[in-house]
């Protein structure tokens, strides 16, 4: 049995309600700092520790309480549970020092890939069995108490034995964790399901309700979803009542993560969770101690089940083999799940290839994220690395065959994404250079800034992602026209830039730690006959005024 250990309390709790820090909010409260109970932000959104992101979120730690809200651990896959997640989640939680660690009740993962959305658990004993082991192995790695989330579900499965509220009590018991409660979730299963919100309520411990968030949703032909794009529905007011008088006022969040408003309106809901709290007493804090781990259950018959539903997403050809394992309205409802996974991968190759979207077209671009995400599924809860793969797949993508370039664009794309997500380095000043003898700054090696890549073309890749930038110069006449680019982020903004040969081929000499002297001979032996060799003192004087070089070893 795995070996147990108490649980430390948490940091204060705010008392007034909070909201999710998004991305169009970010100026707002750099700048403003509006008053707001807490924030709270998507745990995998800042895994690399480094960027705009992590500035703005460090920035703001130090004037508002944070809540790290997770949904990548996948606590309930029985293959593909992530250990190197957990670690990354480890020392962000390290660097931030949340009041509030979260995570969901779902599983999101295979042996061979990761499906990076909240899937429905098997509501069973031996399921239950592993959610303790995996919280209690989060819990002992993390330091702290974790609260888990009720989660909005489209389907539930024939051979349940207990209610979704009823696992998560006993979870609770078992491994000292504490819950998450949705209301908006309670209130979409309610519709999805039949089931019946105030009992769920009713059958959670009080004083086992950490967080609760509040949340729009979406009526469509199959079911309510969980969208988060809509201000919060008077029902789901009227179950976040009941929460309160049964748990009494804990840190409430309320989330809006599509279609974003302006902020007032956000704070606006927030402030009406306040007015409707304040009727409500604090109770006190009771936790049970963590229990000792049971041996764990044989998971051949829960990882079948998700084996079979992760095959269903991936072709619906599949739901025939799945029907027999779901209550309900069966499998017309996966078409949400598919539909999911559709958006994510689209929405992931969004964020690091707008170039190329807009150069094909958005019905084009959708497709193609289907077939990529089929051909190369990703492999990491964190979606951030997902399009790695992408400038290879369109080299034999035969529907983009007619736009030659495209690749090549994408590859610069890929080098802007990751020098965005680069870890900050400390440029080195020219004043490094001072009293290197000739013959030492020969033989010495620079370090390049980690967000430095040099990329060569046949295509005019610069000038046509230059135009595709907003206040961007006209198109290129020519785009068969090579190229040579420079990426590099400068403070919180990337640059591209065309090199010349020889400065190019010194860059990449130096980016493979060859010596000053190796990448000097580099660059002279690029030079043309009838070309004037470099003016290597300049060229140096902008490598360092442009912070590209993070350090020297002599």
């Amino acid at each position: 049995m795995r070996a147990t250990r108490a649980l430390p309390a948490m940091h204060a709790a705010p008392q007034a309600a909070g909201v999710g820090l998004r991305t169009p909010h970010y100026r707002t409260f750099l700048e403003a700092r509006p008053k707001v109970g807490f924030l709270e932000v998507h745990s995998e959104n800042y895994l690399a520790r480094a960027g705009w992101d992590w500035h703005v979120l460090t920035s703001l730690r130090h004037d508002y309480p944070l809540s790290l809200h997770g949904v990548g651990l996948g606590l309930g896959s029985v293959h593909g549970f992530s250990e190197r997640h957990l670690a990354r989640l480890r020392l962000l939680v390290d660097a931030v020092d949340p009041f509030l660690v979260s995570e969901h009740l779902s599983w999101g993962a295979l042996a061979d890939r990761q499906l990076n959305d909240l899937l429905p658990l098997t509501l069973l004993g031996s399921m239950l069995d592993l959610l303790c082991e995996r919280v209690g192995r989060v819990q002992d790695a993390l330091g702290r108490r974790l609260l888990v989330e009720n989660v909005s579900t489209y389907v539930r499965f024939r051979d349940d034995t207990m209610s979704e509220a009823e696992f998560l009590a006993e979870l609770a018991r078992r491994t000292g964790c504490g819950v998450l409660l949705d209301v908006n979730n309670l209130y979409v299963n309610q519709h999805n399901h039949g089931e019946d919100a105030l009992a769920a309520i009713a059958v959670l411990p009080v004083g086992s309700v950490g967080e609760i968030h509040l949340a729009g949703h979406l009526a469509t032909p199959l079911a309510l979803v969980d969208h988060h794009g809509a201000a919060v529905a008077e029902p789901v007011w009227e179950l976040y009542r009941a929460a309160l008088a049964r748990f009494g006022r804990v840190p409430t969040l309320v989330e809006w993560d599509a279609d974003v408003p302006p902020l007032e309106i956000l704070l606006a809901e927030a402030a009406r969770a306040d007015a409707i709290a304040g009727a409500y007493p604090l109770l006190p804090d009771v936790r049970t101690q963590p229990v000792p781990a049971a041996a764990g259950a044989p998971a051949a018959p829960l990882a079948a089940v998700q084996q079979r539903f992760g095959e269903a997403l991936f072709d619906r050809a599949q739901d025939a083999a799945l029907a027999p394992l779901l209550a309900g309205e069966g499998t017309a409802r996966m078409a949400l799940y598919r539909g999911n996974l559709h958006a994510g991968w689209t929405r992931a190759l969004f964020d690091a290839y707008p170039v190329v979207r807009q150069l094909v077209g958005e019905e084009f671009f959708e497709g193609l994220a289907r077939a990529y995400g089929k051909k190369f599924p990703s492999q990491d809860p964190d979606l951030a690395g997902f399009g790695a793969q992408l400038p290879a797949f369109l080299e034999d993508f035969p529907p983009a065959a007619g736009i030659a370039y495209l690749p090549d664009v994408a590859r610069l794309e890929w080098a802007v994404h990751r020098a965005c997500l680069a870890p900050d380095l400390a440029p080195a000043g020219i004043a490094a250079l001072a009293g290197l003898a000739p013959a030492a700054l020969d033989g010495a090696r620079f370090t390049l800034q980690p967000s430095a890549a040099v990329l060569r073309s046949a295509w005019a890749t610069v000038p046509l992602w230059q135009a595709h930038q907003p206040g961007g110069p006209p198109l290129p006449a020519r785009v068969d026209a090579s190229c040579i680019a420079l990426v590099l982020r400068r403070g919180w903004e990337v640059q591209v830039c065309v090199l010349e040969e020889a400065e190019a081929a010194g860059l990449e000499r130096l980016a493979a730690q060859a010596s000053f002297g190796d990448a000097v001979d580099a660059m002279l032996a690029a030079v043309k006959e009838g070309e004037a060799a470099p003016d290597i003192a300049t060229m140096l004087r902008r490598w360092f005024d442009a912070g590209l070089v993070a350090g020297i070893e002599v």
